[in-house]
């Protein structure tokens, strides 16, 4: 019992030191259980993450089968889309065989090698052997034959909570009244604008606000209530105690914890967002594990006796002995005829080529047939490219999302244009201060800290006026959110608002492209910012600002990282990029996924102006950067789900800038319709909606009963880090991460480690965040958009007693409810450097060696002669 267990905690922590290596321990088992989950940001600031990120250590086919064991997932794309991959040609037969020759070359067998591949190859059609065959009492015989010589499997059992294990042992389900109470609790303690009433204590954390007010809980038993006079002071002891009177070992104790974290990874990764960004020392997670097992260890109380944990289990030999009759291709009755030592080897290739093997080979035949086609298309086309000897009018640097690929490709095809792609927070590590606001935003990729604070400014009066109608626009807001929340209010809201809001649903539903047009017209006049300038603080050193030597030092890092360091144009534009949409809460997953989930646009401006600074300029040209006097630097903002480009900043142009400015704007119009066109296409059903592409995306920006305003980064499934002409002339269907690389100017190799470290992370997590809501959807999905509910300002659930969905909805990586449109691949690397340079990252990049060598990433090169190498560690 928890009360016993409490006293002689309490009696055997006779001295501070001895509970302060308790709650150590204690701590470190939180810590080192917290790798199965990833950090949930709230959706307002939704950034992409692989939901494994803490998993790498391990092989993805280690991590799929645990993910099965502890949480009945499975990770790997169905049978459905993998057969269906195959039957369109996107997985090739060859690399099927010769994938299949290399794992058998793996194994020991006791069978002839030609019966088993004649196993495997038929294996490999995924179908399922029927049940009249597992019915079947030739097949019985034949098991009772090979148990009678003492044969049988075991297997290391994964540790599972005890209210699953209770679920599976006795068909009787507390983990859903588990996770409700959870849920509850943890909607009232992250709520960020949606209650009323805020809950109480939440100042003192987590469990000691749940320890004052879980008395009032109306679902408590009695029994439950009297176990609450025995909660110990802290949640560490609390959680020790929970753990001891479950009877959890030492040795399973982390095990136990992540089987928890991962039965509601939405909320617990919330919960690891707002312990990250407590600016105390806290023990969020620890809370959140005692709160959740003290809870386990209460409703288990009848049923703990009849529990046993088990570490290891044995493996049914019959579906096994059937999957080796199905499809060995030998008729059941010749069965009889072989001997048990037979038999037995070919229930062992069942046992070792089984479900996870089979899925993981046809996922690496499918992964390579797509690198053997982007192979195909930078050996014929972009090895060919001769240089071009016309002189350059304009350089675009534009992100390096996918969805700027095609964009890319119709600019250069426009004129003598170049475009380039570095990641679209432009190098600058910092975090944002917008006119008019008391808050900050990090605009650079979650991965990294920001170093500096830049604060917007404009003249004192005109900040003051934009203060104002800001103030204005806020507290009408306010007040009706007010109103809406308060009992009264809320009643005589209706008769007050009733025709505005009436009028409103009608145009913003009968027409809404004009009725979008005319609003966001009107906020922007409104709302109308000022010029602004940029002031530049250390973030650590607050509030010393930047010298002229350290501005240089970060500009010439964003200038070297996207391989513009010579060979200025006239104009040069840095192109960040976001989105347009009404009534999306998923807004901020359109947006860059290089800055935080937001728009790229402020950091473009921020590098513009400083190019544009001449005391810069100067310091760049003694350090070799030689910037012509004639190149003037501006910024701009591609609008992803109307395909259009936006300027937002425009100096004093010198005369060939101003003339290559006219030469850009006559063409811009042209290529917006024609990128459009191509990317409208692809949506589903938009034939029936609008034969025209402009208005079609318009409507799909505006209209707030749109559930895919876009497709965002649905397909993406390589990046290419190397020089543009490789795939200048390309159309790669907007799959593909573009990042400008020269080998010859990275001697070192310092350049490519910051690009791996940086961008390659970011795409790998966008990819596999899209992997995962793809081929998990009710786990690590978010399910269909037109039944989400926002819950607490932070995430959305379904209903309004689920998990917090930490990924993408249906209608993001799916054409239909039965069709996928993300092809669900993990992430390809390409790099454009001698093998040299690829053994020397390797072996500097120890993190990048582990992503490789446990199927995390592929990696691929293509050296100074044109020579293409997929590595495998």
């Amino acid at each position: 019992m928890l009360m016993n267990t409490v006293t002689t905690f309490d009696q055997s922590s006779n001295s501070d030191k001895q509970l302060y290596f308790s709650r150590l321990k204690i701590n470190g088992f939180v810590q080192s259980a917290l790798k199965v989950i990833v950090p949930l940001d709230p959706i307002h600031r939704f950034a992409a993450r692989s939901p494994w990120a803490g998993l790498e250590e391990q092989s993805f086919e280690q991590t799929a089968r645990q993910q099965m064991q502890i949480c009945g997932i499975d990770i790997f794309p169905s049978e459905a889309i993998l057969c269906q991959a195959r039957n369109q040609g996107e997985i090739r037969e060859e690399v099927i065989e010769k994938l299949l020759q290399k794992w058998l070359d793996m194994q020991f067998l006791e069978l002839p090698r030609k019966a088993a591949e004649q196993f495997c190859r038929a294996a490999l059609k995924l179908d399922q052997p029927p049940e009249a065959l597992l019915e079947a009492p030739e097949l019985s015989a034949l098991v009772q034959k090979v148990k009678r010589t003492g044969f049988r499997i075991s297997e290391s059992d994964a540790v599972q909570t005890y209210t699953r294990r209770l679920e599976q042992q006795l068909g009787i389900d507390l983990a859903s009244h588990l996770d409700r109470y959870l849920i509850k609790w943890c909607k009232l303690f992250l709520d960020e604008s949606q209650a009323s009433w805020s809950m109480p204590f939440r100042e003192k954390g987590f469990y000691s606000a749940w320890k004052k007010i879980i008395w009032y809980e109306p679902g408590l038993t009695k029994e439950m209530r009297k176990l609450l006079k025995f909660l110990p002071e802290t949640s560490e002891e609390t959680l020790s105690a929970a753990l001891s009177a479950l009877n959890i070992p030492e040795s399973m104790t982390e095990d136990y914890l992540r089987a928890h974290l991962l039965a509601l990874p939405g909320w617990a990764g919330a919960m690891l967002w707002r312990s990250q960004h407590n600016s105390q020392p806290n023990t969020l997670m620890t809370d959140y594990l005692a709160v959740r097992i003290w809870m386990e260890w209460a409703l288990l109380q009848s049923y703990l006796p009849m529990l046993k944990p088990e570490k290891e289990v044995h493996v049914s030999v019959k579906p096994l002995l059937a999957e080796a009759i199905h499809w060995a291709g030998m008729p059941l009755d010749l069965w009889s005829g072989l001997s048990v030592e037979e038999i037995k080897a070919r229930i062992m290739l069942a046992y070792r080529f089984d479900h996870f093997a089979k899925k993981h080979l046809l996922l690496e035949a499918w992964e390579e047939t797509f690198e053997h086609g982007i192979r195909e298309i930078i050996i014929s086309e972009g090895l060919t490219i001769e240089q071009n000897t016309v002189p350059v009018s304009a350089q675009f640097v534009f992100c390096i999302d996918v969805r700027s690929e095609p964009l890319r490709r119709k600019i250069e095809q426009s004129g003598p244009f170049e475009t380039l792609g570095t990641a679209g927070f432009f190098g600058l590590p910092i975090e944002k201060n917008e006119l008019g606001s008391i808050h900050t935003h990090s605009s650079l990729p979650v991965i990294s800290k920001p170093e500096l604070r830049v604060v917007e400014i404009s003249t004192e009066s005109e900040t003051d006026k934009y203060q104002r109608r800001k103030q204005l626009f806020s507290s009408i807001h306010n007040a009706l959110q007010t109103m809406k929340q308060n009992l009264l209010t809320s009643l005589l809201m209706p008769e007050i608002f009733a025709p505005w809001f009436s009028m409103q649903l009608f145009f913003r539903s009968i027409l809404p492209r004009a009725t979008g047009r005319v609003t966001r017209k009107a906020q922007e006049a409104w709302m109308s910012k000022p010029e602004t300038d940029f002031e530049i603080y250390h973030r650590s050193e607050w509030p010393d600002r930047l010298t002229c030597e350290e501005k240089t030092s970060y500009v010439k890092q964003a200038l070297v990282s996207m391989g513009l360091t010579e060979q200025f144009a006239p104009l040069v534009v840095f192109c960040g990029h976001g989105s347009r949409s009404a009534n999306n809460p998923y807004a901020s997953a359109l947006d860059c996924g290089a800055c935080g989930g937001a728009s790229g646009g402020f950091n473009a401006r921020l590098l513009a102006k400083l190019c544009n600074e001449r005391e810069i300029r100067n310091a760049l040209a003694a350090t070799g950067i030689l910037i012509p006097e004639y190149t003037t630097f501006a910024a701009a903002e591609h609008v992803t789900t109307v395909d259009e480009i936006n300027w937002l900043y425009m100096p004093d142009l010198s005369k060939e800038a101003h003339r290559a400015l006219i030469r850009v704007q006559s063409v811009l119009p042209d290529i917006s319709e024609q990128v459009k066109t191509e990317r409208i296409r692809k949506l589903p059903n938009i034939h029936l909606i609008s034969n025209d592409p402009k208005a079609a995306a318009e409507r799909l920006a505006e209209d707030w009963s749109e559930l895919r305003p876009e497709w965002g980064l649905a397909g993406n499934a390589a990046i290419i880090i190397g020089e543009r002409k490789l795939t200048m002339n390309s159309d790669l269907d907007g799959r593909v991460f573009l990042h400008n690389y020269q080998w010859q100017k990275d001697t070192n190799g310092a350049i490519l480690e910051s690009i791996i470290a940086g961008p390659v992370q970011v795409a790998q997590w966008i990819n596999l965040q899209y992997y995962a809501s793809a081929v998990v959807p009710h786990y690590y999905g978010s399910g269909d958009k037109a039944t989400q509910t926002v819950t607490s300002g932070i995430g959305v659930m379904q209903g309004n007693a689920s998990d917090l969905l930490s990924g993408l909805p249906w209608q993001t990586v799916m054409r239909t409810e039965g069709e996928l449109y993300h092809t669900p691949l993990r992430l390809l690397v390409v790099v454009q450097a001698p093998e040299e340079y690829v053994d020397r990252l390797l072996r500097n990049v120890p993190e990048f060696r582990q992503k490789i060598r446990n199927r995390w990433l592929r990696l691929a090169s293509i050296d100074s002669e044109g020579h293409w190498k997929s590595w495998s560690l």
